[in-house]
């Protein structure tokens, strides 16, 4: 199925124009997008409730000092909250691999099609740029690393130091961001697809610095807009659980209510970190057309065999 209309992501616009860009993209394609999403990512939500699950249990158990599992037999709570917690790092690493794909992948199908977006196209372009997608992760952890010394020496900064790191947090996001798309378009290596995000990032500095805090902001409305229901019902189910003396800790509905609502949590955000990608897809294109003028000559040069 076809989402229409077709919303050309490869113009010249102005800053405002891409933020509404952004939302007219997901205004007509939010659905199918997501059924995708959901499709790809069914074995890792389930793994994320597992692991939610093992962290609950374990920090309640804690809290609780008199956790009993099974058979009444002694469990070590530790274990519990580190199994959980490796879970969780596990899942959050092969989701964002595969987020990051699904998301680069769709919307380059998307500008390739004009808007139709097949879903085993995708699969097939994730399976193409598996090797070269793990050799981008591996290259961005150390990156990353760097990163995060760069933040520690800026915290002992006052005022300046934090306003350079929420600045360098921003660039690296949006660098990350339009190299894995770059990865997607085209044949490039994924030297190639580091050179192009990162051009595109410093020539673009402040436009991009701010495409990403407004579209953080945004997202993060997104994901309380998405928490508000399950938070509503977590805390009127803890008031009326203490108001009745009821022993949350030990309690086995406790436990489901707050290892759904801690899934719901990271799930959530997982869903956000997938839409960010969407948006500096977009931004991409945006670039992509300044830098090359592609687009636009084509159209040119169809106007003028048409004449």
């Amino acid at each position: 199925m076809n989402p229409k209309p077709y919303i050309e992501l490869r113009t010249r616009n102005t800053f405002g124009d891409i933020i509404n860009t952004y939302f007219l993209f997901l205004k007509y394609n939010f659905k199918h997008y997501t059924n995708l999403y959901l499709r790809y990512n069914a074995i890792s939500m389930i793994l994320t409730i597992m692991g939610s699950y093992l962290l609950v249990t374990g920090f309640m158990g804690l809290a609780s000092r008199d956790f009993r599992f099974g058979m009444g037999s002694n469990v070590d709570n530790n274990l519990y909250i580190g199994l959980g917690a490796m879970v969780l790092v596990f899942i959050f690493a092969l989701t964002a691999l595969i987020n990051y794909g699904i998301s680069s992948a769709y919307i380059n199908e998307y500008v390739k099609h004009e808007g139709t977006v097949n879903s085993k196209n995708v699969w097939n372009s994730l399976k193409s740029k598996v090797g070269s997608m793990i050799l981008f992760i591996l290259i961005g952890i150390g990156i990353y690393l760097g990163y995060l010394i760069i933040s520690f020496i800026l915290a002992f900064i006052p005022l300046l130091g934090m306003l350079a790191q929420y600045a360098l947090s921003f660039t690296i996001g949006a660098f990350f961001g339009l190299a894995f798309i770059s990865l997607f378009v085209g044949n490039k290596s994924v030297g190639e697809a580091f050179s192009e995000g990162w051009n595109f990032t410093i020539n673009n500095f402040i436009r991009v610095v701010f495409y990403g805090l407004i579209i953080g902001i945004l997202n993060l409305m997104i994901t309380m807009l998405i928490l508000s229901i399950p938070g509503f019902i977590l805390g009127i189910y803890v008031y009326f659980s203490v108001e009745s003396g009821v022993e949350i800790f030990t309690s086995t509905l406790a436990t489901v209510i707050f290892t759904l609502g801690f899934a719901i949590f990271l799930l959530s955000f997982i869903f956000t970190q997938a839409l960010s990608q969407l948006a500096y897809g977009i931004l991409y294109f945006n670039l992509h057309e300044e830098t090359y003028n592609i687009f636009l000559r084509e159209r040119i040069e169809e106007i003028g065999v048409n004449d």
